[in-house]
């Protein structure tokens, strides 16, 4: 028994629809991945650029007034746990978008 010419030309329309699909299919930009190395560095410049701006905070302070390391000290550390906050916000940023990029890839799966 000839199998159904319906069947038949959906088959081949199947095939072409996929065909097509894996031919426009969006490909992966490489500027959205982010390398180890390009998160580590962006926390160290964080945590220096918080360190860097609470000293001279406090330079300029202790200077204005003419204390010497109260404000310097003080500032360093307000610097210093502002820089950490930083840190720990853009682990989190990092961690959802790994996490949203593997729930992606195991969707397509």
């Amino acid at each position: 028994m000839p199998e159904d010419p319906k069947k038949e030309r959906l088959d081949v329309l199947d095939t072409r629809i996929k065909a097509l699909k894996e031919t426009q299919a969006p490909e992966a930009r490489a500027d959205e991945h982010y390398s180890q190395a390009h998160i580590a560095w962006r926390m160290v410049i964080e945590l220096v650029a918080g360190l860097a701006l609470g000293f001279s905070i406090g330079w300029g302070l202790d200077w204005l007034f003419g204390t010497k390391p109260i404000f310097l000290v003080l500032f360093i550390m307000i610097g210093m746990a502002a820089g950490v906050n930083v840190m720990l916000r853009t682990a989190k940023e990092v961690g959802e978008d790994q996490a949203a990029h593997a729930a992606r890839t195991k969707k397509k799966d």
